[in-house]
């Protein structure tokens, strides 16, 4: 039986400077950063709070074909990519705290049937999603 999921993962243009704006900047941890065989690099961050997930971050290449690697770049470079979504307790408290860290938002916090929504790029252009969440029923969306 499937008990949670454990692992996510995100594309990024470049693992290091993704794990230091995962931890520095949105207070993730490190939580694996090895290099396997092939110079293939593994390295997962993960929210304190929940310790059995973890998100890889990883660099488009092997083993994807060289057409994937140039789509997944392609749509890293647009900067329209879905990375996470992120719970959080106050959307517009913590839109305040991202931007005065210098996170680019590309939708101001609004308010939506299911709670309050903004939405940011990591620094390498993918969606984070930030929501406060309310009690909602499929009524608040007609």
């Amino acid at each position: 039986m499937i008990i949670h999921v454990s692992l996510a993962s995100v594309f990024v243009k470049d693992i290091d400077a993704a794990k230091a704006f995962y931890i520095d900047v949105l207070g993730f941890a490190e939580r694996t950063d090895i290099t396997l065989g092939n110079g293939y690099r593994w390295c997962t961050i993960g929210h304190p709070s929940q310790p059995e997930l973890e998100v890889q971050l990883n660099v488009p290449g092997p083993p994807q074909s060289p057409e994937m690697v140039d789509a997944l770049n392609r749509a890293l470079d647009e900067g329209n990519s879905f990375a996470v979504g992120l719970g959080v307790d106050d959307c517009r408290k913590t839109h305040e705290e991202l931007r005065a860290k210098g996170v680019e938002f590309i939708q101001e916090p609004s308010d939506r049937p299911y709670g309050v929504e903004a939405i940011a790029r990591d620094n390498s252009g993918n969606w984070l999603v930030l929501v406060e969440r309310r009690a909602f029923t499929p009524a608040d969306f007609g």
